[in-house]
Formats: structure tokens, sequence, C-alpha cells
């Protein structure tokens, strides 16, 4: 899905700025500049963090028409700072200029969910633990960011509603208890994972006699969970979320479950500020 998703990610970026229309010469402003002119440029970073977004710049130079080169002098996932010059444009000087702002976007949001999660992840060092993203995403940007969920050290969960079973309170009860839902589950896909929450010790038992795979404690305290993980005691995979922030996730970390996901990483978005400094033609 990623590498489709990309290609419209762009395209939808670059028609907002030209009218609905994938056509750069409605660029007004870059119609002052001289059709042959070349220039380079260089995008540099103002504060350190984990950089992504390489395939989304390459995939917008390429729309505008792919008269420029791009020098790279970082990757994705890789770990940049303040004043480093993350790559290099040289080529038609329109294009750069109209590429500006969507380049910029892509590579401020996606390196600042990157860095987000990797804040997150050095927080639960020394544990088995994985931090797992959620569908808390912004429409028609999912799997953009699941995949800056990745560059910066966490897992993705579900990409949507297909790929794996969620199952949550209102499925429980449309299908008559947890063990009906799970069996239910089972004959309806048996090749998915089924992921149910619960919400009391009491819940997470019958999961357990059920056989689901993995068992989400939806908002249990921190002595609950540990209760819960003695029950457990590896049946299934256990996962946690709600109350969960970067100054908590390393004590809940330590209980001995097996995930945690927090939405907060695709959906309270600090932008990784870095800007585009034009060479003097």
């Amino acid at each position: 899905m990623l590498e489709e998703d990309i290609r419209l990610n762009v395209e939808s970026a670059l028609k907002e700025d030209l009218g609905g229309v994938l056509d750069p010469n409605r660029d007004i402003s870059a119609q002052l500049i001289p059709a042959d002119l070349e220039s380079e440029a260089a995008v540099i970073s103002r504060e350190s963090g984990i950089f992504c977004g390489e395939k989304w710049v390459e995939e917008t130079l390429r729309q505008l028409g792919g008269n420029v080169d791009v020098t790279w002098f970082t990757k994705d996932g890789e770990h940049v700072k303040a004043g480093q010059e993350l790559f290099h444009l040289k080529g038609n000087a329109r294009v750069i200029a109209t590429a500006e702002r969507t380049i910029l976007n892509f590579v401020q949001m996606l390196s600042g969910v990157a860095t987000a999660v990797h804040s997150y992840v050095k927080e639960m060092e020394g544990t088995s633990c994985n931090l797992f993203d959620t569908r808390k995403t912004i429409p028609g940007l999912r799997t953009a960011l699941k995949y800056a969920v990745a560059c910066g050290g966490g897992k993705n969960h579900r990409i949507g509603l297909f790929d794996m079973f969620f199952i949550k309170g209102r499925h429980v009860q449309a299908a008559g208890g947890i063990k009906n839902a799970i069996l239910k589950a089972r004959e309806i896909a048996p090749d998915k994972k089924i992921d149910i929450m619960v919400e009391s010790l009491e819940e997470l038992k019958e999961a357990l006699e059920a056989k689901a795979d993995v068992i989400m404690l939806d908002n249990f305290d921190y002595a609950q969970i540990e209760e819960a993980v003695a029950v457990n005691n590896h049946q299934a995979k256990l996962e946690i979320s709600g109350n969960v922030n970067l100054e908590t996730i390393g004590k809940f970390a330590k209980t001995g479950v097996d995930f945690i996901s927090v939405g907060a990483l695709t959906k309270h978005i600090t932008a990784l500020e870095v800007y585009m400094r034009f060479a003097k033609d």
C-alpha cells in the first residue's frame, strides 16, 4: 500500500497548491523565474531529531517534472542535528520553488512523528515491551504516519479494519459474549490475529479461555496491570492503552506487558523544524 499511497499523498498535496490540476505552470509566482534557470538549494534542520520523508521528497520532484537532482546527506530513521543539511537540490529553479512547501511539509510532519516515537522508545529501553501506534491518524495519511512510526523505532498495530480483528465492547455485546465473539472471528477469518479489549480481570480470564491472540487491558491502573500479567502467565500477548504518556510509559513497560499503544504518536503531531535555503543565483 505504501508506494501507491506516497504517490497519492504527493499528488493531493500538489493539487492543493496548483488549483486542483497537477500542472507546475499554475504556480504564478514561479513564472517570475526564467524557465531555463538552474538553481541549487539546501534543506536544513533547525533542531535535532529523527529524519523521515525521503520517498515523499523524491516523488514530489518526480511529479513536477523530475528536472531536479537530490543529493542525500541522511536517510530515513537516522538521527540529525540542529543546523545539519539533510539533502541538497540542484536543477530547474522553477521546479524547486514550486516543490519547496510540499517537500518541507512532508519532511517536517513525518520527521516530527519519528522524533516523538523515538522519545517514547527511549523511555522503554531495558524492557521487552514494544511501542504500538493506533488508527488515530490524519485522514489520507495513515500509511505515511505509520511508516514514520517505524522509522522512529515503534511498531505498527493494524493498518486498518481489514488486516486484524480488534474486538471492543460493542462487538462483544452483539456477538453474545467474549467467547462467542472470538469463536465467530475465527470462523470469519481464521488467518487473522484477534486482539480483544477487556475492562476487568474477569473479562481477561474469559478472553484467555477463548484463546485470544492479544488482549488489551483498557485503562487498567498500575496495580491492575501487574495482577493481569500474573493471571496471564504468558498465555496471550498483553497490550495496554490509556493513561500512558512520555512520563509514565517507562514504568508501565516494566510491568511485563508485551505492547503499549499510544494514540498521541500520530494524533498530537509536532513538526520538526526544517527550512530550505536557496543558493544565490
